[in-house]
């Protein structure tokens, strides 16, 4: 069977700083937090991770501190005879927050549509809910 390969591009904007959204992705404890499900990550070159509890695992290739990570990557459902992915996001400082853009390439032809819906689901919405600031209760004026 040939192996076959597919592309998912996104961009999004969330509401925090390039650094901040940078250390969400590779600070175990905030990757953690911001998905609900325990992670092991680090941001160091060549260190392997987790993470969904195991279901998403790889190794950083390439990191520059609040402006790119560079990562291989696969799930426990990667087909067998496929390597890693290449999973690459780019942080861009805009006015209130971060322009990311991610390039998933060498995703397994067969479930690029899982994880195209997947990213939004999975971390995009539940980071971007991460960051966002609470809503403060406004103060009624006083009436004389």
């Amino acid at each position: 069977m040939p192996v076959k390969f597919g592309k998912i591009e996104q961009t999004i904007f969330i509401g925090a700083s390039p650094e901040e959204v940078y250390d969400a992705f590779l600070d175990a404890k905030k990757h953690g937090a911001f998905t609900g499900s325990p992670a092991t990550t680090n941001a160091k070159v060549g260190s392997e991770f987790q993470a969904w509890d195991g279901y998403i695992t790889g190794k950083n290739i390439e990191l520059v501190k609040g402006k790119k990570i560079v990562q291989e990557w696969e799930t426990s459902e990667w087909p067998r005879g496929y390597p890693r992915s290449r999973l690459e996001l780019t942080l861009t400082p805009k006015k209130g927050g971060t322009e990311l853009k991610m390039v998933h390439s060498q995703v397994p032809a067969e479930q690029v549509a899982e994880y195209t819906s997947g990213w939004p689901e999975s971390y995009w919405e539940p980071m971007k809910e991460y960051f966002a600031e609470p809503k403060k209760p406004k103060k009624k004026k006083a009436v004389a």
